[in-house]
């Protein structure tokens, strides 16, 4: 397998933790009225780009097989529970 192939396999996979992090980014941005630096935003973007990798990594090392919808409910779980802890510590939940 080629470069551009492994590097098109890897974006694929973390694709759903992208995304999710990106709609957890818009939800917070339409939900908080008040004016937040946008730094606050692009580090829980971050923030949940990480924790979602990791449970899509964990999902791939357990089950040997990526694409699980186990794995995709503990996605959902997991960056939740990350956008409210943020949420809770940053006084704005």
């Amino acid at each position: 397998m080629g470069l551009l192939s492994q590097i098109n396999h890897l974006l694929n996979f973390l694709l759903p933790a992208v995304g999710l992090a990106g709609i957890f980014m818009l939800a917070g941005l339409w939900h908080r009225r008040k004016k937040v630096h946008i730094l606050l935003h692009c580090l829980q973007f971050g923030i949940n780009l990480g924790v979602g990798s990791a449970v899509l990594a964990f999902g791939l090392l357990g089950f040997g097989v990526d694409g699980k919808m186990v794995t995709y409910a503990a996605l959902v779980l997991a960056m939740a529970t990350s956008q409210w802890a943020m949420d809770e510590l940053t006084g704005r939940g």
